[in-house]
């Protein structure tokens, strides 16, 4: 359309609109909470561009009224998604997660800083636990949360990552002082990078306020540069000491990059993640296959083919890369189990097919267990269909079901029959792995 026949009401929302749209993405993508710089200055644009609107004259014209109402409709629709990111309660919960790491951090940090190496298996144990708690955190698809998820992730992992560097790989000595004047120099390095350790660790949890990543960023460059210039005339062992000191200043410059280095990678997308993909594969085959094991009637000669390949794609999901990703790390461990549980169904669908056909004489308690693991077949099967959630009347019938397999197992008497008691043991554990499978299932966890 010609800009010049049109009315300049018209021309001036349209300018507005797009300064709105450039900046929609951003709002979209937005991880932060509401006392965020970034917050605040993504919703100080907005407001500014409604009063823009407001302040367009539409001189009565009902084709102006409506420009300027769609105009503000957008502009407001970005500003309520704006607020729902940061105030959204898995964000909140992310960030409560993370106020626990800072806590945990805080109270061990003054080892760093003093240049030890002393964390306890408490302070281990709960960073690690706190790690699996983040990756259990809901997204929804969302991209918001799947950044602050991901963003969090990254510093506490981080974290982990540098405290386990610095617990079983040190420096191969500090060397004597009196082998070169260089050693001097590079020992006192070494401390300084022992304390910069703990102060990048209090950054990346922000429990440190006295500090801001340039300027750490600087004094490590300036280590660097203070060993470079020594002079190590030739001496191996020195040039290997100066090296291994140099590789652990690197490392530590490496973590200052993290926030950038995941928006500009998109790393927060795992939806594309080449680990991810190969983990998908294998699950639409495993799921070919189970489709094929669940038609009624089934050839018996299906089951050794089908384990066969079970067990292959169990090797394709070994090989895949975690990347040093919790998220990629739970993942694949549930598309373990859920290759092991169809594996498991398989063995089971063979041991009764082979009971039916060598029927024999058996103990009243061995036959009643038996009787107890078809139930449990066939239960199985069902769940493996299961695609619902915790509140779907088919989850709670199907737990039921279970539950009362279990009590029924409790009801049998081995009499002292060790192969009976062996037999119920096992069919016990069945259930309860179902049981777990079917929760697995429909906790409605994505990464």
């Amino acid at each position: 359309m010609d800009m010049g026949n049109q009315h300049p009401s018209i021309i001036r929302l349209q300018e507005i609109q797009k300064e709105v749209k450039s900046i929609e993405q951003q709002v979209i993508g937005f991880s932060g909470l509401s006392d965020d710089k970034n917050y605040k200055k993504l919703e100080r644009i907005l407001t500014k561009q409604l009063f823009e609107i407001d302040s367009v004259d539409t001189e009565g014209k009902g084709d102006i009224q409506q420009a300027r109402k769609r105009a503000a409709q957008e502009t407001e629709r970005l500003l309520k998604e704006l607020e729902q990111n940061a105030n959204h309660p898995h964000r909140i919960e992310i960030q409560n997660i993370f106020k626990e790491a800072q806590a945990l951090v805080k109270e061990k940090i003054v080892p760093f800083y003093s240049g030890g190496n002393c964390v306890t298996d408490e302070f281990e144990e709960g960073l690690q636990d706190i790690i699996l708690r983040l990756t259990h955190v809901k997204t929804g698809g969302k991209i918001s949360l799947r950044k602050a998820r991901y963003h969090t992730l990254t510093k506490i992992c981080a974290v982990q990552e540098i405290i386990e560097d610095c617990m079983k790989k040190q420096p191969s000595l500090p060397l004597s002082e009196d082998a070169h004047p260089s050693v001097a120099k590079i020992n006192s390095v070494m401390c300084e990078v022992n304390k910069a350790r703990g102060t990048l660790i209090a950054l990346l949890m922000g429990v440190d306020s006295t500090e801001t990543c340039r300027h750490l960023s600087c004094v490590l460059s300036g280590l660097i540069a203070d060993l470079d210039a020594l002079d190590v005339c030739g001496r191996t062992e020195i040039r290997n000491y100066r090296r291994e000191v140099v590789e652990d200043i690197n490392k530590l410059l490496k973590y200052l990059d993290l926030e950038e280095e995941a928006d500009t990678t998109y790393a927060f997308d795992l939806g594309q993640n080449h680990s991810i993909l190969k983990i998908e594969k294998v699950l639409k085959r495993m799921r070919e296959i189970k489709n094929e094991l669940l038609q009624p009637q089934s050839p018996p000669e299906l089951y050794l083919s089908s384990k066969t390949e079970l067990q292959g794609l169990i090797g394709q999901l070994d090989e895949v890369s975690l990347e040093k990703n919790p998220c990629i790390r739970e993942a694949r461990r549930r598309a373990v189990i859920e290759v092991q549980t169809l594996i498991t169904y398989v063995d089971l669908k063979e041991a009764l097919e082979k009971r039916k056909l060598f029927a024999c004489e058996e103990h009243p308690s061995h036959k009643a267990v038996w009787n107890v693991l078809g139930n449990l077949s066939e239960i199985q099967g069902e769940v493996l269909s299961f695609d619902g959630n915790r509140s779907d009347k088919n989850y709670i019938r199907l737990e039921e079901l279970l539950t009362k397999q279990l009590l029924a197992l409790d009801a049998v008497d081995p009499q002292g029959e060790e192969k009976c008691k062996a037999a119920r043991k096992q069919a016990v554990k069945l259930a309860q792995n179902i049981l777990s499978y079917l929760d697995l299932k429909s906790d409605e966890w994505e990464y």
